[in-house]
């Protein structure tokens, strides 16, 4: 906690789109004990991408600093659903799929936080208790007509769309988290901001100390337009296989590159602008992207993965076949299987068709040949090496 407070607000403000309020943080530095720093995630989906850490890399510089995270898995919260950003009511969760979806977060947060300054705290514990009488007094502290303020409230009340009443908790009970916890940060995405600010709300009626709220950018997916989605296929797991990571971010344009390496990176600042100024001289933004692949590779496996995936990186973008490739095994009645039926029946394609358009554009290769000839057939007891695009190989032994 002996940081020089503007060294410490440069970290807290890097790569974020806004903090309130910055007078009250500094205000909370000077007291110099460690803050305690908030961050919410509803358990909606069990695995994590890129898009998800960079709130826990900013949850992870703040520890850094000095300062005690509390990791918040909304289980209670989210039976409700948040509607933030819904044009419709969104399906609760079951108490099973909460769970369960809880379960994933702890194996996967922890490559990037630090357990001895991580408290994970679950929602339920303090909701539960809150009981019937508390939330009507919880209702009670805000009106219809400022929580119809939220856009997205605003937006469905208007176009005629449903709001159910239980939506209307949701902001209530995150603020209320704050309370129960004592935050004194909390952190969100932009999309987050009105209840964020409804934790400020609700601490300041229960006469506590207001938190400050940092907000954080949503990251573009791969195609640098759209917010990272799993359900859009712009996406970059962080439990995929290091080769899929490393090739993935190899992908990313030189321009999103540098959002990138803001938002997930931990260099410093004064590297990050060292390589801008490599790159403005004339230098291969191509090797920035590389040390940046394998940083966040070695971040969610190993130094040893992230080497293997460039070596299999490399290999793949001369056009040959890397040293590891899947096994598939398939059984066919014939003597022989058309190239098309083959990929799909190994998984390399979702159909026929796609493979017959994966054919017409180059993309498919045997052995290392590419395959122009669409009625190409294999035979039984034939062994070969398949690949689709640039990163899909399978070893297809035809039985």
């Amino acid at each position: 906690m002996n940081i020089d407070i503007n060294q410490q607000l440069a970290v807290i403000k890097r790569g974020a789109d806004e903090l309130l309020i910055e007078s009250e943080l500094v205000e909370k530095l000077k007291k110099g004990r460690p803050l305690r720093i908030k961050a919410g995630f509803d358990p909606t989906a069990p695995d994590l991408h890129l898009g998800h850490t960079v709130l826990i890399n900013k949850l992870r510089q703040f520890q850094e600093l000095g300062h005690h995270v509390l990791f918040l898995i909304g289980d209670f919260t989210g039976m409700i659903g948040d509607p933030t950003g819904k044009s419709t009511t969104r399906p609760p969760l079951t108490e099973a799929q909460v769970q369960e979806n809880a379960k994933s977060y702890a194996s996967q947060v922890f490559k990037i936080l630090k357990p001895e300054q991580t408290e994970v705290v679950f929602n339920s514990k303090w909701l539960t208790e809150l009981g019937a009488a508390g939330m009507i007094k919880l209702a009670a502290s805000y009106t219809v007509a400022r929580m119809l303020e939220r856009d997205d409230f605003t937006k469905r009340f208007k176009g005629n769309q449903s709001i159910a009443i239980h939506e209307f908790l949701y902001p209530l009970l995150q603020g209320y988290d704050s309370v129960a916890l004592n935050a004194d940060v909390e952190l969100g995405g932009t999309d987050q901001k009105f209840n964020l600010l409804m934790g400020r709300e609700l601490q300041k009626q229960a006469g506590q100390s207001q938190q400050c709220v940092l907000t954080m950018p949503l990251l573009e997916g791969l195609d640098g337009v759209n917010k990272m989605s799993k359900s859009l296929g712009n996406y970059i797991g962080i439990a995929e296989a290091p080769e899929i990571i490393f090739a993935k971010l190899m992908s990313i344009s030189d321009e999103l590159m540098w959002r990138y390496i803001e938002l997930l990176s931990f260099a410093s600042l004064e590297t990050i602008a060292q390589w801008k100024a490599q790159v403005a001289a004339g230098g291969n933004p191509r090797n920035i992207k590389v040390r940046f692949a394998q940083e966040i590779v070695t971040r969610f496996h190993s130094a040893e993965s992230a080497e293997k995936a460039l070596q299999d990186f490399q290999t793949r973008s001369k056009g040959g076949i890397p040293e590891e490739v899947p096994e598939v095994a398939v059984t066919i009645d014939a003597e022989t299987i058309g190239v098309a039926q083959l990929l799909k029946l190994a998984g390399l394609v979702a159909s026929t068709s796609e493979a017959f358009r994966a054919i017409e554009q180059g993309g498919i290769k045997l052995d290392g040949e590419k395959v122009s000839d669409k009625t190409l057939a294999i035979a039984k007891g034939v062994s070969v090496v398949a690949q689709v695009g640039k990163r899909k190989f399978a070893r297809i032994t035809v039985s």
